[in-house]
């Protein structure tokens, strides 16, 4: 095998081997569909000793464990771009790593140990990784130096998520003692792992503890050859202090070391957001600046390429603009300012506990989870009071205050707020460009979200100016194909739409799509949300049919990689029915809603928004198929429903008003039609304006209903000024 002979899942051609362990086998292999490197981890759990139903278990576990892998979109962690099976082998596809190993970098050290402000540096990205997988509520089980690398810019990546407990049912690292006791890495297992308990997120934080302990001194904290004297060691004697292996080592450094090895999970940090407080009171510190460069030849890593991959905030809604994911926005808040403080003021600042800081990174991480579950208002007002609190403590600039002050802003533009986001925005980026310049990517990732909510403001033309300022940053300082820059071409492509510059934003979009399948892989979610995009402007373009392929084949591979309750999942869903609707398959449309009501309602409850978006759907589609007296029945509850958890006049509630006045029309109700035809031009009147097309349109339906009802000149007069106001809104444009 190797040799560019073998081919994996008709796809990835398998080159020279890169690592072999107990659980299988890695390769360096070329991906012949993009034309790139990739790292293919293969595994062979299906040996002639396996009977078939274990076998059959054990594909299931494989792919719901590689899902979850690939789910996980933090730039610590290693990408995972596809998995499958292949003549009995089942196989990972990752991205391929230029780096090095934790354990290879001290092997080719002759194990010295790392320079103590790369242990520092090593713990800070580690901690903001593991804080965010540990918030989405997965643990690694199996932390060891073998499985962090860093990659040739210092970036630390963690591999193997979710490996570790599939070994164990494969049972290629799993030795059994005659007692039983499961028999993995010892020297990085933790003492409840050890005893067969379950575990939790503060058994990674015990095995990193492991790990941080033998990078800083050397070896590990039982360095011992037999492996039951090691687990006993984990289980009950104190490990030796790090600074009687290395003196120079700083206290404070030692006492995180061996809070992280307490026997008892209590006596543990908490959380790993816990622990990068301690990192950061470390770096804070008088010492050595942070990350070095470094040196040494570059090998390939089991898998990777340099800098993370992040999706979007659309929840694959179609033409959205991305925001920044929650671990990416306020990054230096998970960690605990991830750069050095600012100072800003010339009055001193109080002294810092580590106990207030940890206090105030929780409450941000907090905040985040409320906002995860849609509960915008309450997460704006716990960043408010963290902001402010990290104000008075750190200063105005600090990093830490300012990503406090973005989330802020964020919340605003999510609560219907976006002229006080706008302001928002632009203070926190003008705080950034005075303190960490205007080409930090923090910088831009503000001024970004300004053309977000300029676009919300209906100013889509200073959006579109916006936009291409911060892709020429970005693409000046990161290259065109990273990431970030494709967010904001991503961001681009919508507003193109927005603009009504449709064929423009096909091509964009077309070749966003393109590049993130070649940089990313054509599974990753980027790359699905500017799929959807593609398929978004095909239907403004009457191209439905196109529009509803596309959005077909984005479900099938969401519900495959991210799971069929999956947001994204749904959402891809929902757009099919949009597109069966238009393409006059309305029998098919309405089943499509009808099944995702009830998925909705399963995930997310009866009133959250998207519940209420698909009976909405369903109400339209009973419209179109005649059945008024239900279309008539299912809008009026739905506007109800969306009158009392967003608001009269909420443009959801409004959309819902107009559908009860549609069937009130067909159904002959002409007057309560008319009355709730002027409720909705009223209420979009002093918001959208008096000559927004949304506005003009509810004043034509009122007017029709005048003519129904005998009201002729009074309907004349209306038809009249709906068309002085729509030809002095076009000549406005022009």
């Amino acid at each position: 095998m190797g040799d560019g002979t073998r081919l994996i899942g008709g796809r990835y051609r398998l080159l020279d081997r890169i690592g072999r362990g107990g659980m299988g086998e890695v390769w360096r292999a070329r991906d012949e569909s993009l034309g790139r490197q990739v790292a293919v981890k293969c595994l062979d759990p299906l040996g002639s000793q396996r009977d078939p139903s274990s076998g059959r278990a054990l594909r299931e576990r494989f792919r719901r464990e590689a899902r979850v892998a690939a789910s996980l979109q933090h730039r610590g962690i290693t990408v995972v771009h596809d998995f499958g099976e292949s003549d009995g082998v089942l196989y990972l596809v990752m991205e391929l790593l230029q780096g090095r190993d934790l354990s290879r970098l001290l092997e080719d050290d002759k194990h010295h140990p790392l320079p103590v402000v790369e242990v520092v540096e090593v713990a800070a990205q580690v901690a903001a990784a593991l804080a965010y997988t540990h918030d989405q509520g997965v643990v690694h089980r199996d932390l060891k130096p073998a499985n962090i690398v860093r990659l040739d810019d210092g970036t630390v990546k963690i591999c193997d998520f979710g490996i570790a407990r599939l070994g164990h049912d494969i049972g290629f690292t799993s030795r059994l003692t005659g007692t039983g006791v499961a028999m993995g890495t010892p020297h990085y297992m933790s003492p409840e792992q050890i005893a067969g308990e379950e575990v939790d997120r503060r058994s990674d934080l015990y095995s990193f503890g492991c790990v941080l302990y033998e990078i800083a001194t050397g070896v590990p904290p039982f360095d011992l050859d037999d492996a039951w004297a090691i687990l006993v060691g984990h289980r009950d004697t104190p490990p030796r202090p790090p600074r009687r292996h290395r003196a120079e080592l700083p206290e404070r450094l030692e006492r995180v070391i061996l809070d992280l090895l307490a026997k008892d999970p209590d006596d543990r940090p908490d959380s790993a957001v816990e622990l990068a407080a301690l990192v950061e009171e470390l770096r804070s510190t008088p010492g050595p600046p942070a990350r070095p460069a470094l040196s040494g030849p570059a090998r390939p890593a089991l898998s990777g390429a340099a800098g993370g991959t992040t999706t979007g905030r659309t929840a694959g809604a179609a033409g959205r603009p991305e925001r920044l994911p929650s671990w990416s926005r306020g990054v230096n808040a998970v960690r605990v300012a991830g750069a050095a403080p600012h100072a800003s003021a010339a009055a001193p600042r109080p002294t810092l506990s580590p106990t207030v800081l940890t206090a105030l990174a929780e409450r941000h991480h907090a905040a985040l989870r409320l906002g995860r579950l849609g509960r915008w208002e309450e997460a704006g007002e716990l960043y408010g009071e963290v902001a402010a609190e990290r104000e008075r403590l750190l200063g105005p600039d600090h990093p830490d205050t300012l990503a406090s002050r973005y989330e802020v802003a964020f919340t605003l533009s999510r609560t219907g707020r976006p002229a006080d986001a706008l302001r928002a925005y632009k203070a926190v980026a003008g705080a950034r460009i005075r303190v960490i310049g205007p080409d930090h990517p923090d910088t831009l990732a503000a001024r970004q979200e300004m053309g977000y909510v300029l676009a919300q403001l209906g100013r889509p033309a200073d959006a579109h100016r916006v936009y291409l300022s911060v892709l020429e940053a970005r693409e000046r300082t990161t290259g065109p194909d990273h990431p970030d820059a494709l967010r904001c071409r991503h961001n681009l492509a919508v507003n193109l739409s927005r603009l009504g510059r449709l064929e423009d934003a096909h091509a964009m979009a077309g070749e966003v799509a393109g590049a993130r399948a070649r940089v990313l892989g054509p599974h990753h979610p980027d790359t699905l949300v500017t799929r959807c995009e593609v398929a978004y402007v095909l239907g403004r373009l009457g191209r439905w049919k196109e529009a509803l392929e596309t959005y077909r084949d984005v479900a099938v591979i969401r519900t495959r990689v991210l799971g069929p309750d999956h947001a994204d999942t749904l959402a891809a869903r929902h757009e099919v029915g949009v597109g069966l609707g238009r393409l006059g398959r309305v029998g098919q449309a309405l089943d499509v809603y009808r099944r995702l009501v009830v998925d909705r309602t399963r995930v997310h409850g009866p009133h959250h928004p998207e519940t209420l978006r698909a009976r909405h759907g369903v109400g339209v589609s009973l419209g179109r198929l005649g059945r008024w007296t239900e279309a008539l029945g299912e809008s009026r509850e739905v506007a109800a429903l969306r009158e009392r958890m967003l608001g009269s006049e909420h443009p959801d509630t409004l959309v819902s008003r107009r559908e009860v006045a549609v069937a009130l029309g067909w159904l002959g109700d002409w007057a309560h039609a008319l009355t709730e035809y002027r409720r909705v031009a009223d209420a979009r009147e002093p918001i959208l304006g008096a000559d927004h097309p949304d506005t003009l349109a509810a004043r034509e339906d009122e007017a029709h209903c005048l003519e129904r009802l005998g009201h002729l000149k009074e309907a004349a007069d209306l038809y009249g000024r709906v068309a002085s106001l729509r030809g002095h809104g076009l000549a406005g444009g022009a």
